[in-house]
């Protein structure tokens, strides 16, 4: 067996000690240390001259050590060291702050190549507590990693050194040679040593794109072929003459196209005989709910039950009430199953649910408690699916043995991260909104405007309507930010002394939170100061007007989100970003809230921002964490390695064949630990 799998432990030089800091750092092998990458390099190959460095600039020198001056011990365990330095021309002074053994290192006469910020005055230049390299190392690129605590930088590229060594004794590629030459790409056994010790940053990007190629390769074979084995188990087939004509007689208004398109691809997955599993993705207030129903209504046609899970028990209530709404009329049983449903009531909706008089369950994750059982649950339905744990969803599937699945979630996502977290799944898009919701205005504004704002709010109350107030924190004493209840309690004193306002956060127990909401929608509360509980699914049409305080706090697409809860009657509605923390960034973050009301385009506009390292939790998808592509950047990566995983396993399902079988292993090795997505 190669060594590069052996524990860390075995390598030389890592004991108990270090051992337990690489597995904080998940680096269990020395394989595993190869892909530890450096998240930067310091590049010493193109010194400048001391005179073009830049004050306040990271700068590299190449520079002669002239003199070591006195150290000055400022106070107790703090000292400050310095040399004098030329570049041959000019003069600067190295500066290091209780740092002794890299200024003990250095040796009058010696030249090395220093990276570090520049400062000082323009009389007298300082180079502040550079990094430093002997001028005549041979590798002038030096990787920067991610460190722990036991773990210095040195100690990491030492043991990578170790690791490289192991590969060069024992080389190996996965990757089948038509491939590699098909695409260009660098070899592994020299792709690992460039991208750790680069002879060049042009190699370095070389080796990036190759391991990068590898990542979004296996990460979709590993999805296409989790897919495709999802699919090859029977489960529910229902008839494609099933007439829907009666429940788009029922409805109070016209399906969008989007809407008819959605529930044209969903009605279709559900006559086939293998499993959907369709993500219906939709801005704030595109409808999915009625695309819900319309799959519902399709299946209970069919004498199929189906079951609706929501993330917390307000959400859950509004769905059962809008289904039970349209689907009740039309002969379709629908109950709601919640952690405050009383022993009675629970008892007769459990067995309904069991003897199969109820076609519908509507619930938290009460839904999938070892007591709920169906008689024939052949649709499984998960609203903003990424507020459940892997586990809990599972759970609820298995009790209808392979039912269908249908993952509705108002989180826009864009198509580029869509690809990936959704990888295994079919995607409906609702791309327009239904006739009559009219566009938000939205303004964002610093506190100097505090009290226009406070006139314009009590201005909509005045008119009949509601409004909400968003703070991040809900306790005092957090820094900088004004605590819920503090702030509620506040205004309802001075500047909303005259109107009903409640409080609703999430350290609330279910009961109390049902209470509020319940005062807002029959309109007992005319503006409520809440935490970002109100997120998701609250719909109360009369809500008008929003004010999202320390909106600089918030994700681009959370801040949708939340301007999402109003604009949702026949009312002109308003949101007002406020902020005192004006910085580039947040200026242009609020200017993309300001000017755009496409939930899609913003979400992009926040991949580009953020990154897509958790978007919105990646990790409670069971998906592997990308560690080397970046979405942002590798879209065409992404493309090359979709249509590659097509032809691969349109040849090769199981990837089974000689040349492919090296590759299906680094595939397993990626999804080792990865929840529901889990291969075996």
């Amino acid at each position: 067996m190669n060594e590069l799998f052996y524990p860390i432990s075995r390598m030389k030089g890592v004991g108990p000690k270090k051992n337990q800091a690489y597995e904080r750092l998940e680096i269990r092998t020395p394989y595993d240390l190869l892909y530890h990458l450096p998240r930067r390099y310091v590049d010493y190959t193109s010194p400048v001259t001391i005179d073009k460095a830049q004050m306040g600039e990271t700068a590299v020198l190449r520079l002669t050590i002239t003199a070591k001056l006195p150290v000055q011990h400022i106070r107790r365990n703090f000292s400050i060291y310095k040399a004098a330095a030329t570049d041959g021309d000019s003069d600067i002074t190295i500066v290091f702050y209780n740092t002794s053994f890299l200024f003990n290192s250095l040796k009058c006469g010696s030249t090395y190549c220093m990276c570090g910020k520049i400062s000082g005055t323009l009389l007298r230049s300082e180079l502040i507590s550079p990094t430093i390299i002997s001028a005549d190392d041979e590798n002038l690129i030096h990787p920067v990693y991610h460190i722990t605590t036991g773990l210095s930088m040195n100690a990491i590229s030492a043991d990578v050194k170790k690791a490289l060594r192991l590969l060069r004794q024992e080389p190996f590629e996965w990757m089948p040679d038509s491939i590699l030459t098909e695409y260009k790409l660098m070899r592994l056994p020299q792709a690992l040593p460039e991208i750790h010790f680069p002879t060049s940053m042009e190699k370095a990007l070389e080796a990036r794109r190759r391991l990068a190629f590898d990542e979004l390769l296996q990460l979709q074979l590993g999805l296409t072929m989790h897919k495709t084995r999802s699919r090859s188990d029977t489960a529910f087939p229902m008839s494609a003459n099933t007439d829907m004509d009666g429940f788009f007689k029922a409805l109070p208004f016209e399906m969008t196209a989007s809407q008819k398109a959605a529930t044209k691809e969903i009605c279709h997955d559900l006559t086939l005989k293998t499993p959907m599993n369709r993500l219906l993705q939709g801005d704030v207030g595109s409808g999915k709910t009625a695309v819900a129903a319309a799959a519902c209504y399709f299946a209970a046609k069919n004498n199929f039950q189906c079951a609706l899970m929501a993330p917390t028990e307000i959400l859950a209530q509004q769905h059962f009430r809008t289904l039970h709404g349209m689907l009740s009329p039309l002969g379709i049983s629908v109950e709601l199953l919640t952690g405050s449903v009383k022993a009675k009531e629970r008892r007769a909706v459990l067995e309904n649910t069991a003897n199969g008089s109820t076609s519908l369950l509507v619930g938290t994750h009460a839904l999938f408690q070892k007591d709920v059982t169906f008689k024939n649950l052949a649709l499984v339905i998960t609203d903003e699916q990424h507020r459940f744990g892997v586990a809990q969803r599972s759970l609820l599937a298995e009790k209808g043995g392979t039912p269908h699945k249908l993952v509705m979630s108002a989180t826009p996502i864009p198509r580029t991260l869509a690809l990936i977290i959704y990888g295994d799944l079919d995607i409906s898009v609702l791309k327009e909104l239904p006739k009559g919701r009219q566009p938000i205005e939205t303004f964002a504004v610093t506190g100097k405007l505090r009290k226009r704002a406070y006139n314009f709010i009590r201005e909509q109350l005045a008119q009949g309507r509601q409004g909400y107030i968003v703070c991040p924190m809900i306790e005092e004493g957090q820094q900088e930010l004004q605590a819920a209840a503090a702030y509620a309690d506040e205004i309802s004193r001075s500047d909303f002394a005259e109107y009903r306002v409640g409080l609703l956060h999430g350290k609330m127990s279910s009961k109390e939170k049902d209470t509020v909401m319940a005062d807002f929608q029959s309109h007992s509360l005319d503006l409520l100061v809440c935490t970002t509980v109100v997120e998701v699914g609250i719909d109360v049409p009369n809500a008008a007007v929003m004010l999202i305080e320390n909106a600089d706090r918030f994700g681009l697409s959370q801040l949708h989100q939340l301007r999402g809860r109003v604009g949702r009657g026949k009312h002109k509605s308003y949101c007002i970003l406020m902020t005192d923390h004006v910085t580039e960034e947040s200026k242009q973050r609020l200017r993309t809230m300001s000017s755009t009301s496409d939930g899609f385009a913003i979400a992009e506009e926040d991949l580009k921002m953020r990154g897509p390292g958790d978007f919105f939790g990646q990790r409670q998808h069971g998906l592997p964490p990308l560690k080397i592509a970046d979405l942002t950047k590798d879209m065409k990566l992404l493309e090359e390695t979709k249509t590659l995983t097509q032809k691969l396993l349109k040849e090769d399902p199981e990837l089974m064949a000689p040349q492919n079988r090296p590759l299906k292993l680094e595939v397993l090795r990626l999804f080792a630990r990865s929840g529901e997505n889990r291969m075996n």
